[in-house]
């Protein structure tokens, strides 16, 4: 996917050149300018003279291009503020473009590369998982949907971790509906991942706890349906014994 996409870009670029960034190059020389940085490695350079592109001759077609390039080199140097800003202004103004869903990729890989543990607030995890359900949804025939799949599978895995640790802090706690909400959270919204089977226990110790014994029976069931062999159905069998 890297090969992909550094062909996507560099495949725009012309001649480069080894000027510095001057007021007197044409929208060409410094689209140019910045690619030849982006071959240095110097991220800070190439997205200043992208941006000096945009500032100078913002309606010449290496503008355009130069907002994709501009937020690529932003995202190399981590400054994925600055990223989202510059592929908002494309998605905002060029929304017909043919490079439209390499932008909502990239805005993706922004906020997936700032992901952190699952004990911490998942804004940002939320917001990748956004982006690449746009890619997904928009455009599903792209070079990008299947790596956005991909990567929601992992987004997903990370979300429901998270309602899971905060369901077992309400647990310790003995707040009890406000930890069933989040276990509950999982089972509804995030089916597909491992933090599933312990859910579904989870809501059988809570009903359990409760008095609830139909709720906890029907949760007791979807369980022993769907996952016989699991060690959480295993131990939802102890409470009812």
């Amino acid at each position: 996917m890297k090969k992909l996409v550094l062909g996507l870009l560099f495949a725009v670029a012309a001649c480069a050149t080894n000027s510095s960034i001057d007021s007197n190059l044409t929208a060409e020389e410094l689209y140019n300018q910045g690619y030849e940085q982006i071959q240095e490695t110097a991220w800070s350079r190439a997205a200043a003279s992208f941006e000096k592109v945009e500032l100078e001759h913002p309606y010449s077609k290496w503008a355009t291009k130069a907002k994709l390039m501009g937020a690529y080199a932003y995202y190399k140097d981590e400054k994925y503020d600055d990223a989202v800003l510059s592929l908002d202004r494309f998605i905002r103004y060029h929304p017909g473009n043919k490079d439209i869903a390499y932008a909502y990729y990239m805005k993706g890989l922004c906020y997936y590369d700032q992901i952190v543990g699952s004990e911490r607030d998942q804004e940002i995890t939320q917001k990748a998982n956004e982006a690449f359900e746009q890619v997904i949804v928009r455009f599903p025939n792209s070079a990008y949907a299947k790596d956005a799949e991909r990567k929601q599978v992992l987004i997903r895995d990370h979300l429901a971790g998270q309602e899971m640790e905060v369901g077992r802090f309400y647990l310790e706690q003995k707040n009890y509906l406000s930890a069933l909400n989040r276990f509950s959270t999982v089972v509804k919204d995030y089916q597909t991942t491992p933090q599933i089977e312990e859910a579904l226990y989870r809501q059988v110790e809570i009903y359990t706890i409760l008095g609830l014994k139909k709720e906890a029976a029907d949760a007791l069931k979807v369980l022993s349906r769907n996952y016989p062999k699991s060690r959480w159905y295993q131990k939802a069998l102890k409470l009812n014994a």
